[in-house]
């Protein structure tokens, strides 16, 4: 015989030669020959390699365990004290009763929603979090939901959670602002056979996401490729100066003509317009040899309705001083000081008849 203690909050299991014989819980007990005694702790799990089925025979260690069954598809939340401790899989677990408040939470995971009553701090905890699939649709994005690749319903803005399993989940989303498309660097032909090259842009919006997304395989392209028939029909259609002429229009041509297709794909244009026109380096070349000559037409025309007005002034004034004696004199005194002022010195020889010689200067006889 031997005498062992068991201490509070722990308890003992007899066996002898191996076999389980009986639980004992704090105090004294005495032990008999061949038995020997394994102590647990009242508030760590119970684990034992001896099979549980023969524990649980004996009634009164049953009274002291908790026995918990995780089926497939199935998680169980152990909460210590109220506070959640961890996440159980398939299996079976044992807790010891009575120190420790255990509560215990069983998820239902072959469904995909979480109807369950959990704390949302509980997702960002990773023993959690694992089980879960998350996606985030911003407050401006509309997805469409698919499970197994079956369309469900349509999103709004918001995080979504669902139990990780088999079943296939999968959002595709959209982004419902105004949204601008832009069309580069677009070489096309002009009636008369003319290369250039257009950079164009269109603003649109999504307005069914169902259309856009499901009836539709990349709308984005499929828009993209509508507005390039179109300047491309549009273009053809003008020479080179008259699409010069008319390149304000173009804008409204290529809205007029894609807004016919765009109800198929789900989107709206809103308006569409024209950056550049860019021509090719010779005929960039040509054209301004063109301009350049127009201008110098234009200059010369002028100079000329100058030279014209200038010359029917001074017929005006000729007639003028040829009808008016004293006119006449004083647009001689002004044309007389205007030699006076570039003459630096005059010299008169003679006879001394000074005033004579002046006059003879600048005078004329009529």
């Amino acid at each position: 015989m031997k005498r062992v203690r068991i201490n509070q909050g722990n308890v003992g299991l007899v066996f002898k030669n191996g076999d389980y014989q009986k639980v004992i819980t704090s105090g004294l007990h005495w032990l008999g020959f061949n038995q020997y005694v394994n102590t647990y702790d009242l508030t760590k799990d119970f684990n034992i390699s001896l099979a549980l089925e023969i524990l649980l025979k004996d009634d009164e260690l049953v009274t002291m365990l908790e026995v918990i069954e995780v089926k497939d598809n199935e998680l169980v939340f152990v909460y210590e004290n109220n506070n959640f401790k961890r996440a159980l899989e398939a299996g079976r677990y044992t807790f010891w009763k009575g120190l420790v408040k255990r509560t215990f939470q069983t998820i239902d995971i072959s469904k995909i929603y979480i109807t369950e009553n959990l704390d949302k701090a509980l997702f960002k905890n990773y023993a959690v979090n694992k089980y879960i699939r998350v996606f985030e649709v911003a407050a401006y994005e509309k997805a469409v939901l698919l499970i197994d690749d079956v369309y469900t319903k349509t999103i709004t803005g918001g995080v979504y959670r669902f139990w990780r399993n088999d079943i296939s989940i999968k959002i595709a989303k959209v982004d419902t602002r105004q949204l601008q498309l832009e069309v580069s660097g677009q070489e096309l032909l002009t009636k008369d056979k003319a290369n250039i090259r257009i950079n164009f842009y269109t603003q649109y919006k999504i307005i069914d996401i169902e259309k856009a997304l499901l009836a539709n395989k990349e709308f984005e392209k499929q828009l993209y490729v509508l507005m390039q028939l179109a300047l491309r029909s549009y273009v053809g259609r003008y020479t080179l100066d008259e699409l010069l002429e008319k390149k304000e229009d173009i804008g409204d041509a290529v809205f007029e003509e894609v807004s016919k297709n765009t109800k198929t794909l789900g989107v709206t244009l809103i308006n569409c317009g024209i950056r550049d026109v860019i021509l090719p380096g010779d005929m960039k070349e040509i054209m301004n040899q063109v301009l350049v000559a127009q201008k110098k037409a234009q200059a010369n025309i002028i100079t000329r309705r100058e030279e014209t007005a200038s010359t029917r002034s001074l017929l005006n004034t000729a007639k003028l001083m040829e009808d008016n004696e004293m006119l006449y004199k004083l647009k001689e005194m002004e044309y007389v000081e205007k030699i006076a002022d570039k003459i630096g010195e005059i010299t008169v020889s003679g006879n001394g008849n000074m005033v004579k010689q002046l006059k003879e200067i600048f005078s004329v006889n009529k």
